[in-house]
């Protein structure tokens, strides 16, 4: 493991001295229905895109700088000549490159200037700013015909309270009014959310904050937002991943906070159970949106949960959605019924996660990354689980599907430490109603990345049409570790 996985894989060994696990990803975006986000569509065309971080990619010769690649759909689903490669240094964005920025880690997509075409925000979370040292930056990227193009920024209104501005965003209607708004984190338990539009000068119809019950400050502070309906209202529910405060070992939990009239609320907040990486959506297809959660962590060594709740190779909760928010729920893990494999310490299974719906059914699926699975003896290589939705929840009995670099049809082969399924992205990008497959593994070539587009035939997620996208064939630089794939916009 080289340094620069430190961002999606070392920061578990700081996590775990306060019991829990970091990450810096935002989660993963969804399929379009009624209780969650939208898919992302910059230029309007219809077809579902795609943006993925390389975010310790060189830029101006300016080593961890960082860029994202956006990824147009088509006919065709998404390929390397359709696409936009952003950095601080492109024409019309804010800001400067500079050394270990990590431009591009951190992304979240919506309307937010209500004109049609979505926008992406996207943080500089160690730039720093005025002095202060990784102090962040947030910019918006605008949406137009011709995609993502220009940018404004969102000015910090704390600088002083905390650091890593943008480390944690998340887009979705809080209020309800059908506008977009667009929550940001930082290293403080307080959260900015700007609702009622940002106009391309960088006012807002409003800004308030919520402050969930986490722990705020130095490597703390929310480690995760995803957007969701949960309890099925109209307004856009957040579930915000920390440490909790009401205990001595401040282990990693989840709390949703719910969505209404006047925003979000966090003296409503839920507690939840742990997990590093959520997404939201009707996977039984009740109009609810459910809570879905990996807890990628193993046990100790003497068997003892590291976490509560921990089991060794990793599992995915789901809570259940309902007119009253989150229910009842279950566990899935490598074992349970005939999901494909085993659990086996360090798999990281639930280590990402992302919904959608592959075959036009109306129930969200599930793919599941493994980016620890040990396959034919090669260590960390990784892979893909996929699971279906049904009318009793997520299907473990039948119909799954495993993906690995060395299945049949998959480009490439497996390696030591390439961590396939480090992201995983379900987006309908051929515009046939059905969502296809993108698979990020950040370890490929020794970090430079690469990404691996898996296509639905309106069944299944299918190896046909497969193709692999490099850092080269994305004009992202191969000089130091770029870890294309790291993260997917939310």
């Amino acid at each position: 493991m080289h340094k620069h996985l430190r961002t999606a894989l070392a920061t578990a060994a700081a996590a775990a001295l306060t019991g829990g696990l970091l990450s810096l990803s935002t989660g993963a975006a969804l399929a379009a229905d009624s209780v969650h986000h939208h898919e992302a569509d910059f230029n309007h065309d219809g077809y579902g895109d795609v943006a993925f971080s390389a975010g310790w990619a060189t830029v101006g010769g300016k080593k961890g700088a960082g860029q994202i690649v956006a990824l147009y759909g088509s006919a065709n689903g998404i390929n390397a000549a359709a696409r936009k490669t952003i950095s601080q240094n492109t024409t019309g964005v804010p800001g400067t490159a500079e050394t270990n920025d990590g431009f591009g880690w951190t992304s979240a997509y919506g309307d937010f200037n209500h004109d049609g075409f979505d926008d992406l925000a996207v943080s500089a979370q160690w730039e720093d700013v005025a002095g202060d040292t990784d102090g962040g930056t947030v910019v918006i990227l605008w949406g137009s015909t011709s995609g993502l193009t220009g940018g404004t920024t969102i000015k910090d209104p704390a600088v002083s309270s905390h650091d890593k501005w943008g480390e944690t965003l998340a887009a979705g209607d809080f209020d309800g009014d059908g506008t977009d708004d667009l929550a940001i984190g930082s290293t403080s338990s307080t959260i900015y959310v700007y609702k009622g539009g940002i106009t391309k000068t960088g006012t807002s119809g409003g800004r308030y904050t919520i402050k969930p019950p986490i722990q705020s400050g130095g490597g703390t502070g929310p480690l995760n937002l995803t957007a969701g309906d949960v309890n099925g209202d109209g307004a856009t529910d957040l579930v915000v991943d920390g440490f909790e405060t009401d205990s001595q070992n401040g282990w990693n939990a989840n709390y949703y906070v719910p969505g209404g009239a006047s925003g979000l609320t966090s003296s409503s907040a839920v507690k939840l159970r742990p997990g590093v990486i959520t997404d939201i959506g009707d996977v039984n297809r009740d109009g609810f949106g459910d809570i879905v959660t990996g807890e990628e962590w193993d046990t100790n060594k003497d068997g003892s949960p590291s976490v509560p709740g921990s089991s060794d190779g990793g599992k995915v909760n789901i809570t259940y959605g309902s007119a009253s928010g989150p229910a009842g729920g279950t566990d899935i893990t490598q074992d349970t019924g005939n999901v494909p494999g085993g659990s086996e310490r360090g798999d990281a299974f639930g280590g990402e996660l992302s919904l959608g719906d592959i075959n036009g059914d109306g129930y969200q699926d599930l793919v599941v990354g493994a980016r620890g699975e040990d396959l034919g003896g090669v260590t960390d290589t990784g892979s893909v689980t996929v699971l279906y939705g049904s009318p009793s929840g997520i299907n473990t009995q039948s119909g799954s599907q495993f993906f690995a670099q060395s299945t049949a049809g998959v480009p490439g082969s497996d390696e030591t430490k390439d961590y396939f399924g480090n992201e995983v992205k379900l987006t309908d990008v051929t515009g046939d109603g059905k969502a296809d497959l993108t698979v990020g593994a950040l370890g490929e070539n020794t970090g430079n990345g690469a990404l691996t587009y898996l296509p639905s035939d309106g069944t299944h997620i299918t190896t046909t049409g497969a193709r692999s996208l490099s850092p080269t064939s994305l004009a992202v630089s191969t000089d130091g570790y770029p870890e294309l794939g790291g993260n997917a916009a939310n």
